[in-house]
C-alpha cells in the first residue's frame, strides 16, 4: 500500500458543543466549523501534507453515537497527558495507559457521547 489506510474520521455526536468542549480540553485543540447542509461538523486541525488523518465531529440525523463499531485512535506525544484530562473535560478513563510492548503504549476513554477512542504514544 502506497498510502495511509485511513484518511478521514468522523465521531458522531449527540451534543456538539458538549462533545466539541471535550476534545477541544482533552487534545488543547482548536476545532473549526465545517459548513455542510443538513449536519453540523466541526473539524480537527491537520495538515493534509502531512502523514496520518484528521477529521470531524458531526451532529447528523439518524446518525448512530456510543461504542460498540470503529474506534479511533489518536496520536500523542504520551498518552498519559491527554488521559489525565479526561475526567476534568466529562469523559471516562475505560483503559489506564498501558504498554503495547514494541508498539508503544495506548489509553482507552469514553467521550462526552459514549464514543471510546484510543490515545497511542510511543513512550
Amino acid at each position: 500500500m502506497k498510502f495511509n489506510p485511513i484518511g478521514w474520521f468522523e465521531i458522531y455526536v449527540n451534543d456538539m458543543d458538549r462533545a466539541q468542549k471535550f476534545y477541544e480540553e482533552v487534545f488543547k485543540v482548536e476545532l473549526q466549523d465545517l459548513p455542510m447542509e443538513g449536519m453540523i461538523m466541526r473539524a480537527f486541525p491537520g495538515d493534509l501534507q502531512q502523514p496520518g488523518s484528521t477529521g470531524t465531529l458531526i451532529k447528523m440525523e439518524g446518525a448512530n453515537v456510543g461504542s460498540g463499531g470503529t474506534m479511533v485512535y489518536f496520536v500523542c506525544e504520551n498518552c498519559a497527558v491527554e488521559e489525565s484530562r479526561v475526567e476534568a473535560a466529562g469523559g471516562k478513563v475505560c483503559q489506564a495507559k498501558m504498554s503495547l510492548g514494541e508498539h508503544g503504549f495506548c489509553s482507552i476513554v469514553t467521550d462526552t457521547e459514549g464514543n471510546t477512542i484510543g490515545l497511542h504514544s510511543m513512550q
